[in-house]
């Protein structure tokens, strides 16, 4: 199977600095030891082929790489013990964590993995790694529910019919001659008569999705501290667990969607993280990107992305945090009224893609001679601004996405999932992002930063955690003075 252009992407825009595997942390009720992951992971590989593929690169990336059987595959390569001292505790198994998802996946081998990490009393931590190139967060969530029972005494899935067996790679030459068919049928497939062909409601998603790719010029946002630098290679990651029943409370009062409140907390404590850092954002603007699944119903199960984004403008100014709600709820329903993920699909389904020819030079990236490992060994400091305003940012501060979960317990051989925290990837000038992940009726806030462009990522942590407990003071407010109007 071909890499997608969206797929493929994630290959050709990776770094040293900045990887492009996703990852999640998973926090086990109880201990497993490395034997026993190991063989429930390997009963249960013939649900995910994609776990025993690796790519395939076309001579001269003539056309993008293809997943395909991986004649060599060893799940020694893949499912890793890893100890820690004992009497370690979870942030120790956190920091190692960080550790471990910094040097990028071999591109030679399946893209994915999993660290079994011990030595923390009461607990066995599971760090899943899986390359975007291969995964998104949905098609993420499917998997989970391949490799993790919904009850603890949940029966193993049937045994494969017959064992596995690789196809044998291809050749180089069937690999081109592959390529030229394919780039064949492409040029016939758009053609200029079927171009004219397009529908009214096309041709308005179109220019719906231009006038928002013209924003990023028109309206540039300011310049964050985290993105004033390239990252390096190092990350940090810190989280909090909230109710998803205090959440559907604060939407029962303020109404809108729970989406728009994790944008509103969000949004608001980058804007108190900045003036507690003294920035300069008088009258200026912050953009976030928020991917979101364009997944059909039908491609559940399907790997690769299924993702478009949205893009909402917030002030940089630290606000009252219900009118925050409430400024943010006017912006997405002004981006669901322009249908802008729509528009952004359907743009980069019609516009075409760069042909794969002009992107082989990134494919060094990962080997001996990949340029972007002295950039990773030495990252840029942030420049001062002393006391002045940096230039506008043209693209987006920072990424904030929400993955719907699983909201009842999974279980590994028997023992619960306790928490589940996702890990989201950095890179360019991208030093800071958030991954919201609902599970098991809760919702976990996920920040992760490059410390050396953001080393205080506390205040952005404790500013959510003031900016829910004001919305739930308020909740309670409006709530007891509805009652008492009522009696």
């Amino acid at each position: 199977m071909r890499l997608s252009d969206h797929d493929a992407s994630f290959l050709y825009s990776e770094t040293a600095s900045g990887p492009m595997h996703g990852a999640s942390l998973l926090v086990l009720d109880g201990e497993l030891s490395f034997e026993t992951v190991y063989e429930h992971i390997d009963s249960r590989l013939h649900l995910v082929p994609r776990f025993r593929q690796r790519l395939v690169y076309v001579p001269f990336n003539l056309a993008h790489p293809k997943w395909v059987d991986d004649p060599k595959f060893d799940l020694d390569n893949h499912v890793i013990a890893h100890n820690l001292a004992d009497g370690a505790s979870l942030d120790d198994a956190v920091e190692a964590a960080m550790m471990l998802i910094e040097p990028m996946m071999d591109r030679d081998k399946p893209l994915w993995r999993l660290y079994v990490i011990n030595g923390v009393a009461g607990h066995t931590v599971l760090l899943q790694l899986g390359h975007h190139a291969m995964v998104d967060g949905a098609s993420g969530i499917d998997i989970s529910l391949l490799l993790f029972d919904l009850a603890p005494d949940a029966p193993a899935p049937p045994p494969p019919e017959s064992p596995w067996a690789p196809e044998p790679l291809p050749s180089s030459a069937e690999l081109i001659s592959e390529a030229a068919a394919e780039r064949v049928q492409t040029v016939m497939s758009q053609s200029p008569l079927r171009q004219g062909a397009w529908s009214e409601e096309r041709r308005d998603l179109l220019w719906r999705a231009a006038e928002s790719m013209t924003r990023f010029v028109a309206e540039p946002v300011i310049t964050a501290p985290w993105n004033a630098a390239a990252v390096g290679p190092k990350r940090r990651l810190m989280w909090r667990k909230y109710s998803f029943a205090d959440f559907r409370s604060i939407r029962r009062v303020f109404s809108g969607t729970v989406n728009d409140i994790v944008i509103a907390l969000v949004a608001e404590a980058a804007a108190r993280y900045l003036a507690a850092r003294d920035e300069n954002v008088s009258g200026g603007h912050l953009r976030l990107m928020c991917p979101v699944s364009v997944r059909r119903e039908d491609e559940h199960g399907a790997l690769g992305n299924r993702v478009s984004g949205i893009f909402p403008i917030v002030s940089a100014s630290p606000k009252d945090i219900v009118d925050r709600l409430a400024k943010v709820r006017y912006e997405m329903e002004h981006i669901k009224h322009n249908r802008e993920a729509q528009a952004l699909e359907m743009m980069a389904e019609t516009v075409p893609s760069v042909p794969p020819m002009i992107m082989a030079p990134t494919l060094m990236v990962g080997s001996n001679l990949d340029p972007t490992r002295l950039a990773a060994r030495f990252p840029a400091p942030v420049p001062p601004t002393f006391g002045l305003r940096r230039p506008p940012l043209l693209g987006f501060n920072f990424t904030c996405t929400n993955v719907p979960g699983v909201q009842v317990p999974q279980y590994i051989a028997g023992v619960e999932v306790k928490d589940m925290m996702a890990i989201l990837m950095l890179g360019g000038t991208l030093g800071f992002g958030v991954a919201v992940l609902s599970y098991n009726q809760n919702l976990y806030f996920n920040f992760v930063c490059d410390p050396h462009v953001m080393p205080d990522l506390e205040i952005m942590v404790d500013s959510v955690d003031d900016a829910f407990d004001e919305l739930m003071l308020e909740v309670a407010n409006r709530t007891s003075t509805t009652s008492a109007s009522s009696a």
